[in-house]
């Protein structure tokens, strides 16, 4: 008898076809699973809580910083460990682990990195005056609406203070105030429209015209390094130096999580860990449109290949990403947070006012929770 699960995913090449895909193999491999998939807003896979989805849906594409407040909540099922961190690049399977257990599988990896169209910037800046020299040609772009902006400032203070920010209070005075300086400098050279856009309406002009040739922080799309995507095809790179690292980049990406209330826990929980192999990441989710999470996929050349280099070109930011604190309530500290860095830049406002109110936020997430 055939068992029907529902899915939710997200709402673009990368997060819709992959997984679809996935789901017609897995089905063509044997196994007597059919899984329909919906798709929401990349808006809304950011900001939408889980409990209304878990109701819903047997599967979740989720962001890993849901994770604590929906287990919490015991709206997901704790998974197998599977086959561990270093099986999935960076800090990615961690993003996905709180209080022991796993609520998630690192299907999709991703950070802020760097893009450039090779045919108008044959090398891309390395470093954050390098940047600043290329934005005053007018040729640089930058994603900044408030939770891009706001993974910015995370960005950047945790590679100046060479450790994660958000942890007791926001960041250290100096880093921030030099995150700061960086991002008011960069405000001021990049087209003001800059402020209301997300890393794919960048991507997408970036790759659609030849006004523009680099942006410095933007979360990667691997589908705009392949031919045909797009009408120019964009590289992606480390994001700038410091100190010689590509260090700090706020980790994203994408988890596959199964609803504790599916009635077939086994098919489902079976299909997530099936689709974090690392035989199926870097075959049918990846050649669909994918961006896998597994490390078998960031190391596959003819993946690499596929992709103009995007694993190779990008994973060093990746193994030094920073993580978001793990906290219950951590998304609704992010909400106001995003609101804030953005106002702050606006408005043009010092360092110092913005970083006493983030770390008048963030210190909340500084008293131990009390778990189940």
């Amino acid at each position: 008898m055939t068992v029907r699960l529902r899915g939710i995913t997200w709402d673009h090449e990368r997060g819709r076809n992959s997984i679809v895909a996935a789901s017609r193999a897995y089905a063509d491999a044997g196994h007597d699973v059919e899984v329909e998939w919906e798709a929401r807003t990349l808006q809304a896979f950011a900001d939408q809580g889980l409990e209304s989805l878990a109701r819903s849906y047997d599967l979740l594409v989720i962001d890993h910083p849901h994770i604590p407040q929906a287990a919490y909540a015991g709206l997901l099922a704790a998974l197998p460990d599977g086959e561990g961190p270093a099986a999935f690049v960076g800090r990615s399977d961690e993003s996905y682990r709180w209080q022991g257990a796993q609520y998630g599988l690192a299907i999709d990896a991703a950070a802020q990195v760097a893009a450039y169209r090779p045919d108008l910037l044959p090398e891309p800046p390395r470093t954050w005056p390098e940047v600043l020299d290329l934005a005053r040609t007018g040729a640089v772009l930058w994603p900044a609406k408030p939770i891009d902006a706001f993974a910015s400032a995370f960005t950047l203070s945790s590679g100046l203070q060479g450790a994660d920010a958000g942890r007791a209070g926001f960041a250290d005075p100096d880093a921030f105030a030099q995150a700061w300086d960086l991002l008011g400098r960069l405000r001021d050279l990049v087209p003001v429209e800059c402020l209301a856009e997300n890393p794919i309406q960048v991507a997408d002009r970036l790759s659609g015209s030849d006004r523009f040739a680099y942006a410095p922080l933007l979360y990667g799309y691997s589908n705009y390094a392949r031919q045909g995507f797009r009408d120019h095809v964009l590289r992606w790179s480390d994001i700038p130096e410091i100190d010689g690292q590509p260090r700090g980049s706020m980790l994203g990406g994408a988890g596959l999580a199964v609803s504790a209330r599916t009635e077939h826990p086994a098919a489902a929980i079976a299909f997530a860990t099936w689709v974090a192999t690392g035989a199926v990441q870097r075959g049918v989710y990846a050649r669909a449109g994918g961006q896998p999470g597994h490390v078998a996929a960031w190391a596959d050349a003819g993946l690499d290949e596929l992709t103009g280099g995007f694993f190779a070109d990008t994973r060093r930011t990746l193994d030094r990403a920073s993580l978001r604190p793990q906290h219950p309530g951590y998304m609704a500290v992010q909400d106001v947070a995003c609101a804030r860095v953005h106002r702050g830049l606006v408005d043009r406002e010092s360092a110092a006012e913005v970083l006493a109110d983030l770390d008048r936020m963030f210190a909340t997430l500084g008293v131990q929770h009390a778990g189940r």
